[in-house]
């Protein structure tokens, strides 16, 4: 039997469900998993109560930093509340369009140093270097499967679990990793629309499908856009 997995925050286990545990690649473009942590880091932080979003506006509503300092660092960027202009809070989308790289790598360091990933360092042509952040137990990423699969089983029932769900078909990595049919992945589809923070990460993702298309038509080619 599976050993359970560790407390994890949301971002964390959208890291574990997207990345190859032995390879370290994503099973999605990189770009839209940036937008997917940085949009689960929000909801996080929503579940602890420091922050809503609605309106396509997020507002901080509890300033005191969370005892978890990749949490904390991000709560930080947001604005706080009742100071002037910024009272309203930060545009949702354009601030995972802007901080998505940023967080997501705040968050895999973090992975690292909690000693749940390793960091892997390559060279793409011998010379530009990139990271891959495989597993150091493959077995907490079969641990976090497991469990999505289970609240897949259940319809969702909590709201932790649609709130994964939602940011795993905005990103694109539902094909991965549900285990239903072609039903069961339009249903986690719906689930975008009734989440603030994975309609804003969809919302990235669209405009990024949407400028390939663009750019490939100028140049001539046949662009194609993943399914979600």
């Amino acid at each position: 039997m599976t050993p359970p997995a560790p407390e994890l925050t949301l971002p964390e286990e959208l890291l574990l469900l997207a990345l190859d545990p032995l390879r370290g690649k994503p099973h999605c473009a990189g770009r839209y998993l940036e937008y997917g942590t940085a949009g689960a880091t929000l909801r996080e932080l929503e579940f602890q109560g420091r922050v809503t979003g609605q309106g396509g506006r997020t507002r901080v509503t509890g300033p005191s930093a969370p005892p978890d300092p990749f949490l904390a660092q991000v709560l930080g960027s947001l604005s706080d509340p009742g100071v002037g202009a910024l009272a309203g809070g930060v545009d949702t989308p354009r601030w995972i369009r802007r901080t998505a790289p940023h967080v997501e790598e705040l968050c895999l360091e973090h992975l690292v140093r909690r000693s749940v990933l390793r960091r892997e360092t390559h060279r793409l042509l011998g010379l530009l270097p990139y990271h891959r952040h495989p597993a150091v137990d493959p077995a907490l990423t079969l641990a976090v499967r497991d469990r999505f699969t289970a609240a897949e089983a259940a319809g969702f029932p909590d709201p932790r679990s649609r709130a994964l769900a939602a940011l795993v078909s905005a990103i694109g990595l539902s094909g991965t990793v549900s285990r239903g049919g072609l039903r069961d992945r339009w249903a986690m589809r719906g689930l975008v629309d009734q989440d603030w923070a994975a309609d804003a990460v969809h919302w990235n993702v669209r405009r990024d499908r949407a400028n390939r298309r663009r750019r490939s038509h100028l140049s001539g080619g046949s662009g194609s856009s993943g399914g979600d």
